[in-house]
């Protein structure tokens, strides 16, 4: 059996940064544990936009610069860089909340193993909940869960929100 471990955007811009809060900083430690006690496949996700972001749709509607490209807000959080520093692991650039391409190269990686998949990271009630729908629509016998202690939402209620809808949606939330 194969485990794959999918770390939400832990990007700097969403933990402290332009769209930070102190619940995203305060799981920053428990998923950089979450990340060096697993022993198996790692994807990484970035949510990725561009110097364009205030001209897009999401731009229009959450006017906040964030996750530009290259930028500093754009990387990863330095505790999670560091606990990511000897892992085996994926990046995958994301250009709206979920990633359309992840369950292709989480199945490309399982072969014909049987395998279930993690989810931790920011924020739970935007990308952590698209991702695990996406994934779940994918594969629907496989276990997904989701670590609540490892998420955190844009707020309190929303995380709490997402996860009852994780819930409904057959996702584990541990």
């Amino acid at each position: 059996m194969k485990h794959f471990l999918v770390v939400v955007d832990m990007q700097k811009d969403f933990v402290d940064g332009a769209l930070g809060t102190p619940e995203a900083v305060a799981i920053v430690e428990k998923v950089a544990e979450k990340i060096k006690n697993f022993t198996g496949k790692i994807f990484v996700t970035y949510d990725t936009h561009f110097d364009d972001y205030m001209d897009s749709s999401e731009g229009k509607k959450l006017p906040v610069p964030h996750c530009i490209k290259d930028t500093d807000g754009w990387q990863l959080n330095d505790t999670i860089s560091q606990a990511l520093k000897n892992k085996v692991y994926t990046n995958v650039e994301k250009l709206t909340f979920g990633s359309v391409p992840l369950p292709d190269l989480i199945g490309i990686e399982a072969g014909e193993e049987d395998f279930d998949i993690t989810l931790v990271g920011l924020c739970t009630d935007i990308c952590v909940v698209s991702n695990a729908i996406i994934l779940k629509a994918n594969f629907p016998e496989v276990e997904i869960k989701v670590d609540s202690s490892c998420c955190a939402g844009v707020t309190p209620e929303s995380h709490e929100a997402a996860l009852k809808t994780m819930a409904m949606c057959q996702i584990n939330v541990v």
